[in-house]
């Protein structure tokens, strides 16, 4: 009698997403200079900007967390994404993990893992040492700036990818990155309060893609609105609707753009 035996199950797409993870963890854990510096500069700047006498009025640890929100998305998260693909498709391994059981969704997304988890911490990090500094405030609410971090998160690693389209080396990923560097740092609302621009160019200023994270964080860390209102759990949730879909607008548009553009091999 002939005995069937069930071939093996492949990996699920989980599986698959964790052990790409894992390994591009490892390569980041190879890589000293990148540790220390995601893991000492949220510490630097807790201790630094309260010694220096900075922060103005008010509670600094909301300002400080809110801070941190747009600095570790915009210089950490998309940064490091935008170098990292370019230099994988270089090295046309997205090219060979394209062409096994991995999905296109799974390659970024597991290659994005390292440093997604590098923002997350960089962010509690300054969140606690906040604390240490005596100058933690609870929440208005913690929904919001979840949904700021998960969202920009999000966010960045799309427009990542959508930027490796006209990024040739990763070297050159510090020239093509700056647009949104400049445009983060003057909208966002964390260099530049909005309420030193006119009313029109305010109203701009809010549709643009970092704007609303920081709007978000700001409502739900220190319970203020982008013009400096403060509000309560139901004033932050009653402003909160044009950020959330301006956000969800946003990742909509990058998720096409990036779909479209995103190439696997290096041009030749």
């Amino acid at each position: 009698m002939t005995t069937l035996i069930a071939p093996p199950a492949a990996p699920s797409r989980l599986r698959r997403t964790l052990a790409l993870a894992g390994a591009e963890t490892r390569l980041l854990l190879r890589n000293r200079t990148a540790v220390v510096n995601s893991v000492l500069l949220p510490l630097v700047l807790v201790a630094i900007v309260p010694a220096a006498g900075l922060g103005g009025d008010g509670s600094l640890g909301p300002r400080l967390a809110v801070t941190a929100f747009a600095v570790t998305l915009v210089f950490l998260t998309y940064y490091n994404l935008v170098t990292t693909y370019v230099a994988r498709r270089e090295e046309l391994v997205l090219q060979r993990m394209r062409s096994g059981e991995l999905t296109p969704v799974e390659v970024l997304l597991g290659t994005a893992t390292p440093t997604l988890l590098v923002t997350v911490v960089q962010v509690v990090l300054v969140l606690a040492g906040t604390a240490v500094i005596g100058e933690w405030s609870a929440p208005t609410d913690v929904v919001l700036p979840l949904v700021a971090l998960v969202g920009g998160m999000a966010l960045m690693t799309l427009l990542a990818a959508a930027s490796t389209a006209f990024t040739r080396t990763a070297e050159s990923a510090q020239i093509t990155t700056l647009p949104l560097v400049v445009l983060a740092s003057v909208t966002s609302g964390v260099m530049v309060p909005l309420t030193a621009f006119p009313d029109q160019v305010v109203q701009v200023l809010r549709l643009t893609p970092i704007e609303p994270i920081v709007e978000l964080a700001r409502l739900g860390l220190a319970g203020q609105t982008w013009d400096g209102w403060s509000v309560d759990w139901a004033g932050a949730w009653a402003a909160a609707p044009q950020p959330l879909l301006v956000l969800a607008a946003w990742i909509a548009v990058a998720a096409v753009v990036a779909s479209r553009v995103f190439r696997w091999a290096p041009r030749r």
